[in-house]
């Protein structure tokens, strides 16, 4: 994150899906869901996603997210976003009847405070499965991928100084971004991610915090930036390739 004008300077990318017809996606969740118990108590919650599996919901059409199920309503979110491309939620669990089906997500979405969750009808989303995840480790300046619960990759970056630090908690990759100029700040790609400075609060869109690449090489392993996370160009490409929209993204100190 380098200016208020972050959008400005990127072409979009929509987002890409995973295998799988809706029907066998959302039978999958039926089938974890399942799995979890014998039978399913009509109105039960289930708590959904592991080290190896997580959820994602994108939105079909319109989407409230509510404080609680029948509750007022948090955020309203439509198809896409502001950078128009694919509205995506991190599923954490769900409410079924006694099928199992789901009635309602419990769901993080993009949105301030960070880390903030609602519930969203089931209906108004797909969901797609991620095997990939982020370890975003402050002190040691190292961004890891896992995928299947497996290292793919660990490597050195800059994060945010000390007056703009990088936000700490469990996130997700809600867009994913291609600068137009690929020799300039971001690289050849920008990986979004659901959390905000909770210092830059002016910036445009809020000061929105993502994994991208750089040209300033020197900066690697440093805490020089207004808060995103850097990677060299050639790490940052093999992310942008793995980390579909629905990642989940821990931050740690």
């Amino acid at each position: 994150m380098r200016g208020p004008a972050v959008t400005a300077a990127l072409a979009l990318l929509l987002l890409s899906g995973c295998g799988g017809s809706d029907g066998d996606r959302n039978a999958r969740v039926v089938a974890t869901i399942a799995s979890q118990s014998k039978r399913c108590a009509d109105g039960s919650f289930h708590r959904l996603g592991s080290l190896r599996l997580a959820y994602a919901a994108v939105v079909r059409s319109r989407a409230p997210v509510l404080y609680r199920p029948g509750g007022r309503r948090l955020a309203s979110f439509g198809r896409r976003n502001v950078n128009r491309v694919p509205t995506v939620f991190s599923i954490r669990g769900a409410i079924v009847d006694a099928n199992c089906n789901p009635r309602s997500y419990l769901v993080q979405v993009p949105k301030r405070p960070n880390g903030v969750t609602g519930w969203v009808a089931a209906a108004k989303v797909d969901v797609e499965t991620v095997r990939t995840r982020i370890l975003v480790d402050l002190s040691e300046r190292r961004v890891t991928l896992y995928k299947d619960g497996r290292k793919l990759l660990s490597a050195q970056a800059a994060v945010g100084a000390s007056a703009t630090p990088t936000p700490t908690g469990r996130f997700y990759v809600n867009q994913r971004l291609i600068p137009s100029d690929p020799q300039g700040p971001f690289g050849p790609g920008a990986v979004g991610i659901s959390a905000f400075s909770e210092v830059l609060t002016g910036w445009t869109q809020g000061g929105p915090i993502a994994i991208h690449g750089t040209n300033a090489p020197w900066s690697i392993g440093k805490a020089v930036s207004n808060g995103c996370i850097r990677l060299r160009n050639p790490v940052l490409r093999r992310v942008f390739a793995q980390a579909l929209g629905g990642t989940p993204v821990v931050i740690r100190d």
